[in-house]
């Protein structure tokens, strides 16, 4: 089942189910599509609309790359479900002797690196919408400049979920040296975000208020 190829409604039942995935990294993963949906949005109501003709090819460009973002995010919603999946049938395999002990010790810790690989690309990608959020604030369409603030904290919303979900699964994997990395990169990239969108709404909230 692709959850990205779900009704909307099919996907909140599933989502509100008993099942474990999809979860909060499925979600995350549908914010930062939202977020580039939301900035794609703004682009293309700037770019045609007469008002802003000066803007018009930069905006057109900006837009197919954040299509393009929209559509890979969207990918990611059934990566991480399907990433957590592997999680479990690595617990599955059998340990009836040695052999097969180890290599289901083995096969459980590259799951959960892969489990935290996922939303860990997920959170740094989100992280690069940033660089939109200036552009289309200062030469976007200002009928669009809510869009814009909802794309910003739908951003904001998916690096955190997904390292949300990262962490998680460093808490079952015993190599401190990946551990210690990706606790350090996620440190940066939050605080980073955390600078780069606090002006961004600040702005959208005076222009509305």
């Amino acid at each position: 089942m692709e959850l990205r190829q779900l009704t909307l409604t099919d996907f909140v039942q599933e989502l509100g189910s008993n099942s474990p995935a999809p979860g909060g990294g499925s979600v995350a993963a549908l914010a930062a599509a939202q977020s580039a949906a939301l900035f794609a949005m703004v682009a293309e109501l700037t770019a045609q609309s007469p008002k802003y003709t000066d803007v018009k090819e930069e905006m057109e460009k900006m837009a197919a790359e954040l299509h393009a973002l929209q559509d890979h995010f969207l990918e990611e919603v059934d990566n991480d479900a399907n990433s957590f999946n592997g999680v479990m049938a690595a617990f599955r395999m059998p340990k009836d002797t040695d052999e097969e002990k180890q290599a289901r010790r083995e096969k459980i810790q590259a799951e959960y690196k892969n489990a935290a690989n996922v939303p860990y690309g997920v959170g740094t990608k989100a992280a690069e919408l940033t660089k939109y959020a200036p552009i289309l604030l200062e030469k976007g369409n200002t009928n669009a400049i809510t869009d814009l603030g909802l794309g910003v904290h739908n951003l904001r919303m998916a690096v955190v979920g997904a390292f949300y979900n990262v962490k998680i699964n460093l808490g079952s994997i015993k190599d401190q040296a990946y551990v210690e990395e990706k606790k350090s990169s996620m440190a940066t990239i939050l605080a980073k975000v955390e600078e780069d969108t606090r002006p961004i709404i600040q702005a959208v909230e005076e222009a509305i208020a």
